[in-house]
């Protein structure tokens, strides 16, 4: 196949294909005697698996895949595929978790946890989510969190309700929402009241979610699809 043929089958630009080429995201193409590049059935079978995993990972981790497989590194690809299926686990989860803290919280309106022996440091919440120290201070700084202090330290304290908060502010950052926007949703969710924008919110992400956990299927389906043609780069086969 000619580069355009290649580009037109998958519905990309014909310097798309060059530049995945270039990037490493496909197997070198074989020359013809005046220079022009000639792609194989074996091509089109790695940039269906990167344009895949380009829509169940991203770019970036879809590059980083196919890099991986191209270099010989199967296991770092398969271990940034696990990695992927991994965060949409903890995502699946955190949902059920925010769903059932604010059915709790509406069922009891004027329940707020206080802080006690379930309250965690600024240090350990951060840990707890994987995200950094500053991001939990900007969220503060949002009116997302609002952690109280430890009487003899001064030190930030977030008590199970804040623990809440920051797990659906983590939610929904990943979902693409603002800042301005998830203040607002947090705040409804301590006032238990106007809960239609928290619903379609919830909604929406777990529409996301699913739609990428079946993208995430299509992606190894045709990876595994790409492999076989390859076995060179998989030594269970080679």
């Amino acid at each position: 196949m000619r580069p355009t043929d290649l580009a037109r089958r998958h519905g990309i630009s014909t310097q798309a294909v060059r530049n995945y080429e270039a990037d490493g995201c496909l197997p070198p193409a074989a020359r013809t005697p005046s220079g022009y590049r000639v792609y194989t059935e074996t091509h089109a079978a790695a940039l269906d698996a990167y344009l895949a995993l380009v829509r169940a990972y991203g770019h970036a981790t879809g590059g980083r895949i196919m890099n991986a497989l191209h270099s010989g590194a199967l296991d770092a690809a398969l271990t940034a595929v696990d990695r992927g299926h991994a965060q949409s686990l903890r995502d699946r989860e955190t949902l059920d978790a925010v769903r059932g803290a604010v059915e709790h919280l509406l069922a009891h309106p004027a329940e707020r946890p206080a802080a006690g022996p379930d309250t965690r440091t600024v240090g350990e919440l951060a840990r707890r989510l994987r995200v950094t120290r500053a991001t939990l201070r900007n969220w503060e700084g949002a009116g997302i969190l609002a952690p109280a202090r430890d009487a003899a330290t001064g030190h930030r304290v977030y008590g199970p309700a804040d623990v809440r908060d920051a797990e659906l502010a983590h939610l929904l950052r990943r979902g693409g929402y603002p800042l301005d926007r998830i203040a607002e949703v947090v705040r409804q969710i301590r006032t238990a009241g106007g809960t239609q924008a928290l619903g379609a919110a919830l909604e929406g992400w777990e529409r996301r979610l699913t739609a990428r956990r079946l993208a995430m299927l299509d992606a190894a389906a045709r990876l595994g699809r790409y492999l076989d043609l390859r076995p060179d780069l998989d030594p269970l086969q080679a």
